[in-house]
């Protein structure tokens, strides 16, 4: 982007939430998790937040039903106000 980086910080966000819904439901669950987990952090709106492909392929890596207990993500919010996360 051709905006200035107003913040940037790297995030442990913790999923183990996740492992109380359905299994065939977690990893959907674990994107709505870390797109929940950024809004409130990087005061941003929830329509505002990219996150990266890396972070997709990660949570999913093991299938639906086993999403990990925790990811890094590196998070930058821009003077527009959009937020861009990408794995750490």
């Amino acid at each position: 982007m051709a905006e200035d980086i107003v913040k940037e910080q790297i995030y442990t966000i913790p999923l183990r939430i996740v492992k109380a819904t359905p299994r065939w439901r977690r990893s959907h669950k674990a994107i709505k998790v870390i797109r929940e987990y950024l809004t409130k952090h990087m005061k941003a709106e929830p329509d505002m937040i990219k996150i990266d492909r890396t972070i997709n392929e990660k949570i999913w890596e093991h299938g639906s039903e086993k999403p990990p207990l925790s990811i890094r993500v590196r998070a930058a919010k821009f003077e527009d106000g959009g937020v861009e996360a990408e794995l750490a």
